[in-house]
């Protein structure tokens, strides 16, 4: 029994070296090769990417009876879209594609001050038809199915709602608030607006062009500081399991490359949809009209972390009595804002959900 201790503890403790060293000095754990893919379009904060699908096996699996209908993920603003292929092994793109499915995604990319005069309908009215109607191109079929993350979810259905024939037959939306009030953290802050009359916050992105990319990233890190305080704990709890040390350093590195807000859309977001609630109304008035969200009635898939601050379930419960004229299905699943859609737990909660999801809304 000394023996097989005396033997194991110099192994236990090469593997702590080995996995501290490649985590500070070594280059890193995480594997972030982005998945192999060809850019097919690239517009004003909208380049439309198509990824390689997997080699075709010598035989179909049990069920698979051709080609299935083609996937579109939306990312939000000021998220970087690799949100959805955050390293090998916890990527929503790697799994997709193995499951033969044909996947593409559109990329906003890094916004500017020259932005600053964007406002959401750029996205609702430009960006994602365009890309829906390149991808229903591509793929030779008229039905696109989104598959979209936090405020991705608004601006699909927003843009469903203000072009209704566009060929999306479903929407598959993960952390996806459409009730604000229902958002405790955010509380403080429509309480400040409601007081000011949303003056100081309008002040400040006026000056600054927008919502900067560092101070995003120190928002949305403000969400789990008990988890950025506990960071050191992490470290030592998981200094054995490489996987795991993997998933903190990528998420570390998704988190410094956050991106910005653009004024006017950052403008929409604090007025409209925080402050004023408009989801809740049954729209949100964009380009000077009103986009009603009961001309959605495609299914919608609606998940939510079961530990998600910025998007919990209340908040994500509501999108039934938003989107009235749409066949809702709701489900919760393990994970925070950015766990739920990409963390480990995600594979076996989150991904299947949304592939049984798609191929409950495939023809028969």
């Amino acid at each position: 029994m000394l023996d097989s201790v005396r033997r194991l503890v110099p192994s236990r403790l090469a593997t702590i070296a080995d996995n501290a060293w490649d985590l500070t000095v070594g280059g890193g754990i995480a594997d972030t090769t982005p998945q192999p893919h060809e850019v097919l379009a690239q517009r004003r904060h909208g380049t439309l990417r198509r990824y390689d699908p997997r080699p075709s096996p010598a035989a179909p699996p049990p069920g698979f009876d051709g080609r299935r209908d083609p996937v579109l993920l939306v990312p939000p603003l000021a998220a970087p879209a690799t949100c959805f292929d955050l390293r090998r092994g916890c990527s929503l793109v790697e799994y997709l594609v193995g499951a033969d499915l044909p996947t593409y995604l559109v990329d906003y990319g890094p916004i500017s001050w020259g932005d600053r005069d964007l406002g959401l309908e750029h996205w609702v009215d430009t960006v994602l038809p365009a890309a829906i109607r390149q991808v229903a191109e591509d793929a030779g079929t008229d039905r696109v199915r989104l598959v979209t993350w936090s405020l991705g979810g608004i601006l699909s259905t927003l843009s469903l709602a203000a072009h209704p024939d566009l060929p999306v037959s479903a929407i598959a939306a993960v952390a996806t608030p459409f009730d604000m009030s229902k958002i405790p953290v955010f509380a403080p802050f429509r309480a400040l607006g409601h007081l000011t009359g949303g003056s100081i916050v309008r002040t400040l992105y006026h000056a600054l062009g927008g919502a900067p990319a560092p101070l995003v990233g120190a928002a949305f890190q403000l969400t789990g500081i008990d988890k950025k305080l506990l960071k050191p704990l992490t470290l030592a709890r998981y200094a054995e399991d490489r996987d795991a040390l993997a998933q903190v350093e990528a998420v570390d590195d998704y988190m410094r490359t956050m991106l910005a807000y653009p004024g006017r859309g950052f403008g929409q977001m604090w007025h409209r949809l925080l402050l004023l609630n408009s989801l809740v109304d049954g729209g949100m008035t964009l380009g000077g009209r009103w986009v009603s969200l009961d001309r959605v009635t495609v299914p919608v898939l609606a998940v939510h972390g079961t530990t998600d601050l910025l998007a919990p379930a209340a908040a994500v419960a509501a999108v039934r009595a938003v989107l009235v004229n749409a066949p809702v299905r709701l489900a919760d699943a393990a994970g925070g804002h950015l766990g739920v859609l990409t963390g480990r737990r995600a594979r076996l909660s989150t991904w299947p959900l949304i592939d049984n999801f798609l191929r409950d809304t495939e023809p028969a």
